[in-house]
């Protein structure tokens, strides 16, 4: 029923515990691929004798153009119907996955699930919960500070099939290609938030994202990639964006004449006409 899929590369630090993770979900149905891009620090090792125990590992070794790659190799090697991204240095909260197929029951196809995610500090504690309560496209790209989007795929599953639909993982996004998707998903899945934390995220030194946003350059991307996104929209979409969430007239009139634009010229009419008759 559920494929998870962890890219690794030089992962010996975390691959053993995320190993770990799926095992203790004692979920049935499950596999864990793992596609490795050509490590040389012991991962592979760990890996193969893992998969030597336990017949619900697959995974592939060979060399990638990075984590789009791996998770869309992955991806094509899946069986199941629903896919979940486990980064090697992520985790999931208890029972996650046996609550994931529970859900997935009752929904149509596609589907996108959302959970909240905590997401830890080098400290070693939860700096915040994510919890992304509002996923539409015109809400997540009003940014991340006013509805943030989902910060990490342990916390969100969706039916392979959505694929389909949107393409797969862009290559050409190394690095917010989670937010890539998920601008994309939202469009075409059915979208449900459940108000449940299921993943973890670590955000330490030593990890990609935050030696990225050290440099400053995670924010400059999630911008280009808002603006990207945003004008594939319709007009009338892009303007719920830049009025927000305020009940603006000026807003309500525009998207109504822009979807109905032959009222236009009559309504401007009868303001005349109004006008005219007052003089």
């Amino acid at each position: 029923m559920l494929s998870i899929i962890t890219p690794v590369y030089n992962g010996a630090r975390f691959i053993e515990s995320c190993i770990k993770v799926v095992i203790d979900q004692a979920c049935p149905d499950v596999e864990h691929i793992i596609v490795d891009g050509g490590s040389t620090d012991g991962t592979l090792d760990i890996i193969t004798q893992s998969a030597q125990k336990y017949p619900h590992i697959r995974w592939i070794s060979e060399p990638d153009q990075g984590q789009s790659d791996a998770i869309n190799k992955g991806i094509a090697l899946a069986k199941h119907k629903i896919i979940g991204i486990l980064n090697v240095d992520d985790f999931y909260e208890p029972n996650v996955l046996n609550r994931v197929r529970e859900i997935f029951a009752t929904l149509p196809e596609p589907s996108l699930v959302v959970g909240n995610c905590n997401v830890w500090n080098q400290e070693g504690k939860i700096d915040y919960v994510n919890k992304p309560t509002k996923l539409s496209i015109i809400d997540i790209l009003q940014g991340f500070n006013i509805n943030p989007h989902p910060v990490n795929p342990a916390a969100y599953f969706y039916h392979k099939s959505l694929h389909l639909k949107i393409g797969y993982y862009n290559l050409e996004e190394d690095f917010a290609m989670d937010v890539d998707f998920i601008f994309k998903a939202v469009q075409h899945a059915h979208v449900k938030y459940i108000d449940e934390t299921w993943g973890n995220y670590r955000m330490i030194p030593g990890t990609k994202t935050f030696e990225d946003m050290q440099s400053g350059k995670t924010f400059i991307r999630l911008k280009r990639l808002i603006n990207s996104h945003l004008k594939t929209l319709p007009l009338w979409q892009q303007i719920q964006i830049l009025f927000g969430e305020k009940t603006h007239p000026l807003k309500t009139r525009i998207i109504y004449f822009y979807k109905y634009p032959k009222r236009l010229i009559p309504s401007l009419k009868q303001r005349a006409s109004k006008i005219i008759n007052k003089t």
